[in-house]
């Protein structure tokens, strides 16, 4: 084989979705998902913990924990569809690190909130009026 490609051996288009993350559960990204069963698995364990306790059965603490991730999963995955529908991959976690760095300035350095330009007021583009 020799290294010049014919015309007929060129790719005559870039695939734009080639490097977009899968779609895993219900419109989901796998980080979408981790993302989503941790914070349900957290509703979990501060419910059920207390529930348990109450009711005496530490066998409640771990039920109560994957009913949260199932309808975490479940009604999460709908309600970010619908949130991401039309917007650009990366909107999540953008708009995750914006608040992020809105309401706790302390660890917006730790999830590269930081990084984010941050500024209200009026841009100008510095043109003078048209002839």
């Amino acid at each position: 084989m020799s290294g010049n490609l014919e015309p007929r051996d060129r790719v005559t288009f870039l695939p734009h979705r080639l490097n977009r993350q899968p779609t895993v559960v219900r419109g989901l990204t796998a980080d979408e998902l981790w993302i989503t069963v941790t914070l349900s698995a957290t509703v979990g364990l501060l419910i059920g913990v207390p529930l348990a306790w109450i009711a005496h059965s530490i066998a409640l603490a771990p039920t109560v924990i994957a009913v949260s991730m199932a309808v975490g999963v479940f009604a999460g995955g709908g309600v970010l569809r619908r949130h991401k529908r039309g917007r650009p991959d990366t909107w999540l976690y953008r708009q995750m690190q914006w608040r992020i760095r809105r309401r706790v300035p302390a660890l917006s350095r730790y999830v590269g909130a930081s990084e984010l330009i941050d500024r209200s007021g009026y841009w100008s583009i510095r043109r003078g009026p048209t002839r």
